[in-house]
């Protein structure tokens, strides 16, 4: 062994131990398996760095990734939105069919809605079939056709209340029609001269069936139409009614304005609750200037009384009613 400045320049010597003669060999250096091994090193090498290049490109994304997935998260974020609206709309819906059965179809006595009808089944033909293919398609296609039983949800929606607005603006007609006032202003009651029932005739002197109310007022006091109608009747007689109109307001209705001294309508002419038509006179069977005034419903004369509703507030209709009941004479 020799030493050159401190050094070991002498190669090791490397032994491979031999189990059959079981003896040290000597192990000889071979060039080619060096670069073997180097190879396989480097090889190995390659290997690792791939696999580290690849997970790290997990690890990291590149820009179009990142846009794919933050159109992705924008996607789930929109479709949870429109089934959350869809959703509200469906109760808002209900509300609407709750109110619509149990509050607005009862007041205009309307047939409810048959809850098949309601439903309004959009089965058939499956129209988005075809997006079944799609990412999420499932998905989408539920979407679709929650949209579409809504849509048609609402059309029967919309059918009712243009049902109920056409019974509404029949039930305006009915109550602007339907005679609810005094022919006359009557403000504290003191033109109640005989009422509705068997009176004293002022002529014959017998028990008789008054038919109307008789108003007493001076001659000219102006005369209303009770109820929105038309004229059916302008007649001037000598005796009976005198004077008088009849006016029929639909809905089996008709009011009678006897005794008049002039008239203010025309037949055939159209006129509202409270209009003029007319004025108080004495013509025809009557013994003093007053209006008789009839109210018929089917042809059949009824106690006018009940009519005045829009006039009166309860205590003043619980006063009329006795002045209109005493059994006195009536006018005519």
């Amino acid at each position: 062994m020799q030493f050159l400045g401190g050094k070991n320049t002498m190669r090791k010597t490397k032994f491979r131990f031999n189990t059959e003669t079981l003896e040290y060999e000597k192990v000889k250096t071979n060039r080619w398996a060096i670069a073997a091994k180097v190879l396989g090193y480097l090889s190995l090498g390659a290997i690792v760095f791939s696999i580290g290049v690849s997970y790290s490109h997990k690890l990291v994304s590149s820009p179009e990734e990142k846009r794919l997935q933050n159109q992705i998260s924008d996607y789930e974020v929109q479709l949870k939105l429109l089934n959350d609206k869809t959703e509200q709309l469906y109760t808002a819906l209900d509300e609407l069919v709750a109110q619509d059965e149990n509050v607005y179809r009862e007041i205009f006595g309307a047939e409810p809605i048959p809850s098949d009808v309601r439903k309004a089944g959009t089965g058939g033909t499956d129209k988005y079939k075809a997006l079944e293919a799609m990412a999420n398609g499932t998905r989408i296609k539920a979407l679709h056709e929650k949209l579409d039983a809504l849509s048609a949800q609402m059309k029967v929606q919309e059918d009712s209340y243009s049902e109920l607005i056409k019974l509404a603006e029949a039930k305006s007609r009915m109550l602007a029609s339907i005679p609810a006032i005094q022919p006359i202003s009557n403000k504290d009651l003191r033109r109640v001269a005989s009422g509705f029932g068997y009176r004293i005739d002022p002529i014959y002197r017998t028990r008789k069936m008054h038919k109307g109310i008789d108003f007493s007022a001076p001659k000219g006091t102006e005369i209303y139409a009770t109820g929105d109608g038309v004229v059916k009747k302008v007649t001037r007689q000598r005796w009976g009614y005198g004077t008088h109109i009849v006016i029929s307001h639909g809905y089996g209705y008709t009011t009678l304005y006897g005794h008049m001294s002039k008239t203010a309508v025309r037949p055939g002419q159209k006129v509202k609750r409270g209009q003029l038509i007319g004025y108080v006179g004495s013509t025809g069977k009557s013994t003093a200037p007053h209006l008789h005034y009839e109210v018929a419903k089917n042809g059949v004369q009824v106690n006018p009384i009940g009519y005045f509703y829009n006039d009166l507030t309860p205590e003043q209709y619980e006063e009329i009613i006795k002045l209109s009941s005493h059994p006195n004479q009536s006018f005519d």
